[in-house]
């Protein structure tokens, strides 16, 4: 008598069982350190572009009209993509007061908790 081998129907929904409660306790904390890592990367990009801004105003004592300038007068390589929207487009830019130009540069994602914006 030959004997039959494989998994019975309790053994496959323990090991599902198993499988499913460990990607309950990972899957949050991959998708937070995600959203942390995209934090910090807006952050960064936020400092690069602010520096620039104010290189190029140190240099032609002017603020740039709009960001495509920075690129043109190579103080950025090419425009950021914003981390948060994915977008080089949504760049929410502040003119100074009593000057023409860009002064400063924010994220146009909305936030949870605290808006993008604000940054």
């Amino acid at each position: 008598m030959q004997k039959k081998r494989g998994f019975t129907l309790i053994e496959l929904m323990v090991v599902m069982a198993i499988i499913a409660m460990l990607l309950s306790i990972a899957a949050p904390r991959y998708f937070n350190h995600l959203d942390r890592a995209r934090e910090a990367a807006l952050r960064e990009t936020l400092a690069v572009m602010r520096d620039s801004i104010d290189k190029f105003h140190g240099d032609t004592g002017r603020y740039p009209a709009d960001l495509q300038e920075l690129v043109a007068r190579h103080y950025l390589a090419r425009l950021p993509i914003d981390p948060m929207s994915d977008s080089s487009d949504s760049w929410i830019t502040v003119p100074q007061v009593g000057e023409p130009g860009i002064w400063d540069v924010h994220s146009g994602a909305g936030g949870e908790a605290q808006p993008y914006a604000d940054w």
